[in-house]
């Protein structure tokens, strides 16, 4: 019986002997592989994505709105802008009847313009928020402050903006305390919010938030509120600080018990459970393309190893008239098939890691590269190989070493 070794190293003399056959017969495989690689990092760096920017909030902050957070179902958004909405005194009666709530604020926002000398930017994200939203926000003020209660009560016109803004109107010069225009007002700078870059094209650095006294007195109090709360202290406080202020809105609104909610909760779970249930839709296509391209590589190499079979019968016939078992045989091409296997997913493997580093080098996009995928590629080029190779291995075991010497 031949070793290991032996089988291998016949393998090697075969491919060395026919190099462009085997690296044809490689390609789909790597091909394949390098599809599946490079689809499970940009599902993995997505997921981090949206964690990262897109579910902003904290874990122990939740929003309450008019209009649904996370949905796929635009008629229940339609149905939602016939609720009552969110005004001033509704933050004050959950920030009044919520214990467990240790900061409630509330934000609107709308579109503008920004201006500044002979720069303008067009639909700036406006934004009003009271001035607790500090404490409550995720985001960090990287220069300058944020706006004070008494700027607020007072309806002071002083902003915070955005990198964008910071760029396109100020260039290399620090905004704080210099003045510009929105929608005809003029508002002095305080603060400078950290960069957050796009999320799926959209630039989250676009915006000025002013008090919401001021933004109400500009645009109108006809809008809702969306009330952003704070609870501290583990999970259990995180749940009896909605279940306290769901309770407030519910005595507010009137809605008796049993009755359906014109309300409704949003958190960062919420808004990954909704990306999940999208992502997941995605994932199970393209793992299914990537399947297919794998499986393509593996007949490609099952068709070749037939040929390679009938090509090579006088060579088989030879080898068993020299005392080569029926299992030496099985076991010769069950090696090469597993060894072209594990060498086309190998380069398949490299080429993944390769367009998902570059595009994470070359993109603003996180693709997540992780040691256990390698340990995946490698495993279904194993499986491919073994389920791929059998059945040529199993007809060149069979041959008949008398009929197969008479070859020609």
């Amino acid at each position: 019986m031949l070793s290991v070794r032996d089988n291998l190293e016949s393998s090697l003399r075969t491919f060395r002997a026919h190099r462009l056959r085997a690296l044809l017969t490689m390609l789909g495989l790597t091909m394949g592989v390098a599809t599946l690689i490079t689809v499970m990092t940009i599902v993995q760096g997505a997921n981090l994505y949206v964690e990262q920017k897109i579910a902003n909030l904290g874990t122990n902050v939740f929003q309450i709105g008019r209009l649904p957070f996370a949905v796929t179902d635009f008629n229940l958004v339609i149905k939602a802008r016939k609720h009552k909405i969110f005004e001033r005194a509704d933050v004050r009666a959950i920030a009044e009847g919520c214990p467990a709530c240790q900061a409630v604020g509330a934000t609107a926002s709308s579109t503008a313009k920004a201006r500044r000398g002979d720069k303008e930017v067009q639909d700036v994200n406006f934004v009003g928020q009271t001035a607790n939203m500090a404490e409550i926000d995720t985001r960090a003020v990287e220069q300058g402050r944020p706006f004070t209660e008494a700027e607020e009560s007072h309806s002071v016109h002083v902003c915070l903006i955005g990198d964008t803004l910071s760029q396109q109107l100020f260039s290399a010069a620090t905004p704080i305390g210099k003045s510009l225009r929105v929608n005809n007002e003029e508002f002095t700078v305080v603060g400078v919010l950290e960069k957050v870059g796009s999320v799926l094209g959209q630039d989250q650095d676009n915006f000025v938030i002013v008090p919401l006294s001021v933004f109400q007195r500009m645009q109108g109090t006809r809008g809702s509120l969306i009330i952003n709360v704070k609870a501290e202290g583990g999970e259990k406080i995180f749940e009896i600080a909605q279940d306290q202020a769901r309770l407030v809105v519910r005595a507010r609104r009137h809605i008796a018990a049993g009755a359906e909610e014109d309300f409704y909760f949003g958190t960062k779970e919420s808004y990954m459970s909704l990306w999940r249930t999208i992502s997941s839709a995605f994932f199970s296509v393209f793992i299914l393309v990537s399947a297919i391209s794998s499986v393509v590589g593996g007949i490609v190499i099952m068709n070749v190893m037939l040929v390679s079979v009938t090509e090579r019968t006088k060579e088989i016939g030879l080898r068993r008239a020299m005392g080569a078992t029926q299992r030496d045989i099985l076991r010769q091409f069950l090696s090469e098939s597993l060894l072209q296997c594990v060498a086309g997913g190998i380069a398949g493997i490299g080429l993944g890691f390769v367009c998902a580093l570059a595009l994470r080098t070359f993109t603003s996009f996180p693709a997540s590269v992780q040691g256990w995928v390698v340990v995946l590629g490698v495993l279904i080029s194993s499986v491919l190989g073994l389920f791929f190779g059998i059945y040529p291995a199993v007809q060149a075991s069979r041959l008949d070493p008398v009929v197969a010497l008479r070859a020609e």
